[in-house]
């Protein structure tokens, strides 16, 4: 689509949009935005638009019902669309105040917004999750998060929020600012408004830039061990007892998680794996692996089952 389609606030702003959307990645055909009303949400939406034109583009805003403004977010959002000439939809989901809000919240919009869908998550965001892996414990797999080829997509990554806000500030957007981002009950709030900055002060660099470029490092190695580990028969137990340990337990994990063990997605624990693989060199013939899958061994043959009682 030629430039001259497009509407009058990304045509004005032509030469920041279009240098910043050459460095995001955004998937083929219709581009659909998840756009909460924040500055990353805006500018990604703004992007888009710039990169494929308007008629690609659909913005879709979530009402988690959470704050009393919800209905006016919305409306927000829906202007900035409409100035764009951008298609808009709005969802509306429920969730209760209480324990892990931030989490549930979460699960509860992607639930409602299709798996195709683009989030405005940026590079801060990328470190921020790396950090926050690390002290939960997390594997390799934590190291290099938003980088899988699974959706969503994100194709803001190689931006910083100083560049979505910049993209704001050029069309005289003002973004919503949302309470839960300044909330330090939240691990994330902590993690971006202590941890970072004092990394910071203490490497005496950016290490936002550090971490995601270690993130696209770590990356690519696990890209080549689930390669390996795909290779592998998780129902021969002789082919697992003589891979190299740390490819057996990525192969056992692959296949937990492609049977659902878990329900909400989650890959199993260490402990676990740990049972699993007693399995696998015969020091069981079987264990428990969570949510009443069973994970057995008869002669060389291997089996996960799910207890249907």
């Amino acid at each position: 689509m030629n430039r001259s389609s497009r509407s009058l606030p990304v045509a004005d702003n032509g030469e920041l949009l279009s240098a910043l959307s050459n460095r995001c990645v955004f998937p083929d055909g219709e581009v659909v935005c998840a756009v909460s009303g924040g500055a990353d949400s805006l500018a990604l939406l703004a992007l888009a638009v710039a990169a494929r034109g308007a008629s690609l583009v659909k913005a879709i805003h979530v009402d988690h019902g959470l704050r009393t403004n919800s209905a006016d977010e919305a409306n927000l959002v829906r202007m900035y669309a409409e100035q764009l000439g951008a298609q808009f939809e709005s969802r509306a989901v429920e969730v209760a105040d209480g324990p892990n809000l931030e989490a549930r919240a979460r699960t509860a919009r992607y639930q409602a917004l299709p798996l195709d869908v683009c989030t405005g998550h940026t590079a801060d965001d990328l470190a921020e999750t790396m950090v926050a892996n690390l002290i939960r414990g997390s594997g390799l797999d934590g190291l290099s998060p938003m980088l899988r080829t699974e959706r969503p997509y994100r194709p803001l990554l190689r931006l910083r929020r100083a560049d979505t806000e910049a993209v704001c500030a050029s069309l005289d957007w003002t973004p919503i600012a949302d309470s839960m981002n300044d909330d330090p009950r939240f691990v994330r709030v902590r993690i971006r408004h202590e941890v970072i900055p004092l990394l910071d002060d203490i490497a005496e660099r950016d290490v936002t830039a550090v971490f995601a470029r270690s993130a696209q490092v770590i990356h690519g190695d696990v890209a080549l061990l689930d390669q390996l580990a795909s290779q592998l028969d998780t129902t021969d137990a002789k082919t697992l007892r003589e891979a190299p340990d740390p490819l057996a337990r990525r192969a056992l994990r692959r296949s937990f998680v492609q049977h659902g063990v878990d329900p909400d997605g989650h890959p199993p624990t260490y402990a676990a794996i740990d049972r699993a693989m007693a399995v696998v060199r015969g020091e069981a013939t079987a264990c428990e692996v969570g949510f009443g899958w069973r994970f057995s061994r008869s002669h060389q043959r291997l089996s996960l089952t799910q207890d249907d009682s």
